[in-house]
């Protein structure tokens, strides 16, 4: 008698048409955030999105799922009840973003100087270069922020991607995310309140331990730099106040 076979049970599985939804939905709303198109505070409904992507409520509301457990959709009671909306900007918040990318960021420093002389030359040779366009930049009263920012964080993103690992990339590429709204929103009452040249300096001290190999050194540098990042933004935020703060 032929051994008959086991019966696979039918699992259900989310189609790939629905999955590109989702992630459609998720990217649009995801960069409507960290621009500011929506801003902080902004209620988010799932009819009134579902008309704004021309997307179908299930994936928009997975969509939104995601954002949540990102930071960067939040319920509007301080109790997690309520309605969805954008996450605000608030002083709290900033503070323990700042110090867990400042953590992290220094892992990703004490890898980069754990690496190869070559390797480590290289990751050198891009960050001087980034921080000389920065430099050139604020000699001009950093007329383009908007460039200002983006060469900062790719000052960071050349060791982070040089040594990190998938996990460690995903946390800092997801907490920078986060972060580029607090940059958005106050750099430029920053940039006219403090000097640039602190923070060039202190990517050079991150260039140098690195390129020493010195792997404590580097991440004490990393960490100092978003401590004083941090130290930086506090004070505007005290003169600019909160955005979106619904509590």
């Amino acid at each position: 008698m032929a051994a008959t076979r086991p019966v696979r049970p039918r699992v259900p599985r989310q189609s790939a048409r629905a999955r590109t939804l989702t992630d459609t939905a998720y990217a649009r709303l995801r960069d409507s955030i960290v621009t500011l198109r929506l801003a902080p505070g902004a209620p988010l409904t799932e009819v009134e999105l579902c008309q704004r992507l021309g997307i179908s409520r299930t994936p928009v509301r997975a969509a939104l799922q995601r954002l949540q457990q990102e930071g960067l959709v939040s319920a509007t009671r301080a109790d997690g009840t309520g309605r969805m909306g954008v996450a605000p900007l608030t002083a709290d918040d900033m503070r323990e973003l700042f110090l867990m990318v400042g953590a992290l960021d220094g892992v990703a420093a004490r890898l980069a100087a754990e690496l190869r002389p070559e390797k480590r030359a290289e990751i050198v040779r891009t960050g001087v270069a980034l921080n000389t366009q920065l430099r050139q930049l604020s000699t001009t009263e950093l007329s383009d922020i908007r460039a200002a920012q983006d060469l900062d964080l790719r000052f960071h993103r050349c060791y982070e991607r040089a040594a990190a690992g998938p996990r460690l990339l995903a946390k800092l590429t997801a907490l920078h995310a986060r972060r580029e709204r607090y940059v958005r929103v106050y750099t430029e009452a920053l940039v006219h309140t403090h000097s640039v040249s602190e923070s060039l300096d202190e990517h050079g001290a991150i260039l140098a331990a690195i390129a020493a190999g010195d792997a404590d050194a580097a991440e004490r540098h990393a960490v100092f730099n978003y401590r004083n990042a941090l130290d930086r933004y506090r004070r505007i935020v005290a003169i600019h106040g909160e955005r979106g703060n619904w509590y």
